[in-house]
């Protein structure tokens, strides 16, 4: 390892424990002081802080961190951005490189990508309006009459705001504004991104950057309607899985007693627990027929299992939820689909888990 190296990877521990701390001076000090060591700003937002919080969202995801440590060290790390860019200064470009928005999609509470988007494109001499977490498409568009950017980046990690962000892209193109996309949300590859009609994705900030410095976004044509994009959307399972969604969670409540029947010696706040987790279920649910994607809803459920695994819950408690759905959803044939794909896949892992073979 170079010298470099284990200079940024003494800060990143420094930060990290910082981070978990709670202690915003010593987080500030770690990425300043890294800023100090010669390591350049862009690499301290992408190679230092972005890690840390990375691994904050794992060590929750492990039950090693709890949801209340997970948002201070994410508060955290966010004020050690703030730190950063009032430390330095962007470089000057001559004629400017021009305007972009930056802003995460409505119900989006993540904001911490998109920041670290804001700052290394300021860094690469943009001007930039960072407009933060949960920013309503309306407000977006008002914005973007008033300030005519170049580009407006979205930014997305929670795959639930597929739809809304679907929409969000289509009004922006309407103002003949052309839209990058970034975050989870769009899939590793970028998948959703091309299929909801963005006019490009990058993997992360750097890459992103690097794409707008190569050339321009072109201006989008003529807007169109998002149904276009999904036709198979007109069989209208989307629709009504999301207006019934609450009539779905109840009847899958009511029926856990029965098919589960430990849930009868559930406390009430346990009770909350499973109705929050069955509401996701069914959103994830509604998201996979928007996008028509299997994958997208099994990879939720097994990812579930696993958070559920790692707080003493059994992940096979999933299995009759994913039961009750389909009794609800027997008149939807590829909600049923799905449901069926993502018990197969549980039952398969729980298989594995027993005989020590892999799913």
């Amino acid at each position: 390892m170079t010298g470099t190296a284990l200079t940024l990877s003494g800060h990143l521990e420094l930060l990290w424990q910082a981070a978990v701390r709670g202690d915003e001076a010593a987080a500030t000090r770690a990425a300043l002081g890294a800023l100090e060591a010669g390591i350049p700003a862009q690499d301290v937002l992408l190679d230092l802080i972005a890690p840390v919080q990375r691994r904050v969202g794992e060590e929750w995801a492990a039950n090693r961190l709890t949801v209340a440590q997970e948002h201070a060290a994410s508060a955290i790390n966010d004020r050690a951005v703030a730190a950063l860019s009032h430390h330095v200064t962007p470089r000057p470009t001559p004629g400017g490189k021009g305007r972009i928005t930056v802003a995460c999609v409505d119900g989006e509470w993540h904001g911490l990508p998109a920041r670290l988007l804001a700052e290394v494109l300021k860094l690469r001499g943009w001007q930039v309006d960072y407009l933060g977490a949960q920013v309503p498409a309306d407000h977006l568009i008002a914005h973007v009459h008033h300030t005519g950017p170049d580009l407006v980046a979205l930014s997305s990690s929670i795959p639930t705001r597929l739809p809304t962000a679907h929409a969000t892209i289509t009004a922006v193109q309407a103002t003949a504004t052309p839209v990058l996309v970034g975050g989870a949300a769009f899939g590793a590859q970028g998948q959703y991104a091309a299929l909801l009609g963005a006019d490009a994705w990058a993997p992360d900030a750097r890459a992103a950057a690097d794409r707008l410095d190569r050339a321009p976004l072109p201006r989008p044509a003529a807007a169109h309607q998002p149904i276009d994009d999904l036709p198979h959307l007109t069989d209208q399972e989307y629709t009504l899985v999301t207006r019934s969604s609450p009539q779905l969670v109840r009847a899958v409540m009511d029926g856990l007693d029965e098919r589960f029947p430990a849930m009868r010696h559930y406390t009430a706040a346990q009770r909350e627990h499973t109705a929050q987790d069955t509401a996701h279920i069914v959103d994830f649910l509604a998201t996979a027929l928007y996008v028509g994607d299997s994958g997208l809803f099994t990879t939720f459920i097994t990812w579930t299992a696993d958070i559920l695994s790692a707080r003493d819950v059994p992940a096979h408690a999933l299995l009759p939820a994913l039961g009750l759905l389909g009794d609800q959803l027997k008149d939807f044939p590829r909600a049923l689909s799905l449901l069926r794909q993502a018990s197969d896949r549980l039952t398969a892992s729980e298989t594995a888990d027993l005989t020590g073979e892999p799913a």
